[in-house]
């Protein structure tokens, strides 16, 4: 018994290796990349300190990172799994009676736990990193821009509020989102009739209220009046809903479930956020689909030969799963099956399948 738990201890300290490994190389390949960006972007639009640009690329590089951290799992189980292979560990535990289930279960355990820590801990500490780089990327280049938000063109935002509903709209949307410019808001009653169209430089979102700043405001058979502030009223808060126009990557675990509640109160559409809620949920279940996964390609003996192709196949297999879970979220995004089923049913498909080879793989 003793000697099966350290043995445990063993493999699951070489899966911790290899999966910290593979994730600090890869880290510090993403630093170094949006480094070389960043000086390019200061070269243009004016001298910013190193020290400044560094501190930028520190605090972005957790929400780079947490995409790779399933990636990670992987490559470094593959790596785990192929050093022991190498020194005929594998081969000493299968003539000792293991079988495929005893000596994967430390992996298994071991990414489930980095999966449950990596949404815990490290996806709140990657949200708070991402919105500081925001901040300090606006006073570095003395500009106002969310760099980590996708520039679509305007965006459009439908809400409720004390007075009825209204249509928002913006050209530039900052401060994760609390913070509008080039602004325009059709007004509604409560009955849905219309009432006016406001047009302001910039509005400021406050507790249960839009504050427009120099607006002005058109209403029916009446002449247009320009207003210093003006208020639209809104049951968006501003503890609540930072990322109505921004992005759910900048919102950490914990705020996601009294976000998604105030969202859908505000009549905002909150399927982004429920698929990025899912998809957080799914990660433990995920990194131990990804040894499984790994073990597929990895278990067989360095003196049969043919390694390189079967570790070129896991990779491509890899690739192929993150492909499909990309297209599954944007179904799901998109509205056209609901949240868990875009994020849950392509871990659980990778999973069985991975099982069924490791059984064929065993027993024939």
């Amino acid at each position: 018994m003793f000697g099966t738990r350290t043995l445990g201890h063993y493999i699951a300290a070489r899966f911790m290796m290899a999966i910290l490994t593979t994730f600090l190389l890869c880290s510090v390949l993403i630093y170094l990349i949006d480094f070389v960006e960043l000086l390019r972007q200061s070269g243009k639009q004016g001298e910013v300190p190193l020290l400044t640009l560094a501190l930028i690329a520190i605090l972005r590089l957790p929400a780079y990172a947490e995409f790779l951290i399933a990636f990670a799992v992987l490559v470094g189980s593959i790596t785990a799994l192929l050093q022991l292979s190498r020194k005929s560990e594998l081969t000493v535990m299968r003539a000792g009676g293991m079988s495929v289930w005893q000596f994967l279960r430390p992996g298994i355990v071991v990414a489930f736990l980095v999966g449950v820590l990596t949404v815990a801990v490290f996806n709140p500490m990657a949200a708070a990193g991402r919105d500081a780089a925001e901040n300090l990327f606006a006073d570095a280049f003395g500009r106002e821009t969310n760099l980590l938000r996708s520039r679509s063109g305007s965006t459009w935002l439908r809400q409720n509020g004390a007075d009825g509903q209204s249509v928002i709209s913006a050209a530039v949307a900052t401060n994760k989102g609390l913070t509008l410019h080039g602004v325009s808001a059709f007004v509604f009653d409560n009955e849905g009739h219309f009432v006016e169209r406001v047009d302001g430089k910039r509005a400021d979102l406050h507790e249960g209220y839009w504050e427009v700043k120099e607006a002005w405001v058109a209403r029916i058979g009446r002449e247009p009046e320009k207003f210093d502030i003006y208020l639209v009223s809104t049951y968006l808060t501003p503890d609540r809903v930072t990322d109505a126009l921004g992005t759910v990557f900048s919102v950490s675990f914990w705020e996601m479930p009294a976000l998604i509640e105030v969202a859908e109160k505000a009549k905002l559409s909150s399927d982004r956020l429920r698929i990025q809620y899912e998809a957080l949920m799914s990660r433990p279940l995920l990194c131990a689909a990804m040894v499984l996964l790994a073990a597929t390609v990895s278990l067989r003996s360095f003196r049969g030969g043919g390694i390189q192709t079967m570790v070129i196949a896991g990779l491509v297999g890899g690739f192929g799963f993150f492909l499909l879970s990309e297209v599954s979220r944007q179904v799901g995004v998109a509205g056209l099956t609901p949240p868990w089923a875009a994020i849950w049913l392509p871990v659980v498909l990778v999973m069985i399948v991975s099982a069924a080879v490791l059984l064929h793989q065993e027993d024939g």
